[in-house]
């Protein structure tokens, strides 16, 4: 499909266009897609009364090729962190042959989208029938497990086969550094991941060990930490290790956060390797928002202004989940004027409140933008490529939203 011409757009014939594209790729109900060549002209035309994703693969391809290049491993993509059907063929395209899958859906989605892909069941807890149906159905062939009883599913599952790979996961000791913890609901402590090593080593072709620092982990040290306390277990374990996955964490910038550079990541876990005497190992990670955070855009509009506060059409029951009371990210964000008129350039804080009658779609932020936005603005929300549009749902009704694709060279 062509991009359009900023000089020939107009709403009417996008919007045909748009339902043409939807129904060619049989997308979900309350949902299209259709290129463009920049944000504005294509808010501009769409008038959009729902919430709108801008989609920018090429970002996500950019990413996914400097992540691959500077890590010294092999790079499972955490298919959970955005799902979508091209979001997927663009990593693929990009390089990325291994997928980190926690369910059975994500399972078929990566082998129906790449069916020579490496699927890595990585959620430790599972059933009996799901081990079953990944191991037969879906040729997985790598589990994660964090006790005794999920090893003897994966056995069950396998009939004993030795043809799986397990990576024992490890709950870290140590408080976490990042703004999600992922440490508290799974996990084995020292003594129980001793013991569970030594049981997986005659079941397992490869035996690992992995751990999860957080999402969104600022701090470097984290991952020394975390391979080194994997690196004692493994010794005091006394059994053959032949890899550590390090789980995912790697960070993006938000307003009010500057990680360190990705090669500053990088270097202490080469590092940490070193000094723990593990490079002979085989080295796997789990990224996903340091994939594809940058790779999209939510344009909302204002339904209201009452003072500091912006009634907007989406909010932590859509997209904006993570902008809520639980997570509290703050996010990049800009005016969409669709009539073309100056906003202001003096900045203003402001919190938003999603659509639902729910008091609880609050956003805090500080968000910052012109001191004139009124009723009827767009804004632009960065930033939008991870768990936005995984975590939506379709409380009090509000459910649809539009997908539109940014063309490669436009802004």
């Amino acid at each position: 499909m062509q991009p359009f011409s900023n000089t020939s757009l107009t709403s009417r014939s996008l919007a045909k266009l748009a339902r043409k594209s939807a129904q060619a790729n049989a997308l979900p109900m309350g949902r299209t897609t259709a290129p463009g060549t920049s944000a504005d002209a294509l808010i501009a035309a769409l008038q959009p009364s729902v919430p709108t994703y801008i989609m920018r693969y090429n970002e996500a391809a950019r990413a996914a090729a400097a992540f691959q290049q500077q890590f010294d491993g092999t790079v499972l993509y955490a298919v959970k962190v955005n799902p979508g059907r091209k979001m997927l063929q663009t990593l693929v395209r990009s390089g990325v042959r291994h997928f980190d899958v926690a369910s059975l859906d994500e399972a078929k989605l990566v082998r129906r989208l790449a069916p020579k892909a490496n699927l890595f069941f990585m959620h430790p807890v599972i059933s009996a029938a799901t081990a079953a149906e990944a191991y037969s159905k879906y040729a997985v062939r790598t589990f994660a497990i964090d006790c005794a009883a999920s090893l003897a599913k994966i056995q069950a599952a396998s009939g004993n086969a030795g043809d799986v790979s397990l990576f024992v996961r490890l709950a870290l000791p140590h408080a976490s550094k990042s703004m999600i913890d992922l440490s508290r609901k799974f996990g084995a402590d020292f003594d129980e991941a001793v013991a569970l090593l030594k049981a997986a080593r005659p079941a397992a072709q490869r035996l690992g060990v992995t751990f999860h620092v957080g999402s969104q982990c600022m701090d470097t040290a984290a991952y020394r930490e975390a391979i080194s306390y994997a690196a004692s277990v493994i010794r005091t374990s006394g059994v053959v290790v032949d890899a550590i996955d390090i789980g995912g964490g790697f960070p993006v910038t938000y307003p009010g956060m500057t990680p360190p550079p990705l090669g500053a990541f990088m270097q202490v876990i080469n590092n940490a390797f070193i000094e723990n005497g593990l490079m002979g190992l085989e080295r796997f990670c789990e990224p996903g928002r340091a994939l594809v955070a940058s790779a999209a855009s939510l344009v909302v509009q204002v339904d209201l202004r009452k003072n500091d506060v912006l009634y907007i059409n989406d909010g932590t029951y859509g997209g904006l989940f993570d902008a809520g009371k639980s997570v509290q990210f703050r996010y990049p964000c800009r005016v969409i004027r669709s009539d073309g008129s100056a906003v202001s350039k003096e900045l203003q804080a402001f919190r938003f409140a999603g659509p639902t009658c729910d008091s609880l779609d609050m956003m805090d932020g500080p968000f910052y933008l012109p001191v004139d936005v009124r009723d009827g603005d767009y804004i632009e929300i960065s930033q939008m490529g991870a768990y936005s549009e995984s975590l939506r749902t379709g409380f009090n009704g509000y459910k649809d939203y539009l997908t539109v694709e940014l063309i490669e060279g436009n802004c």
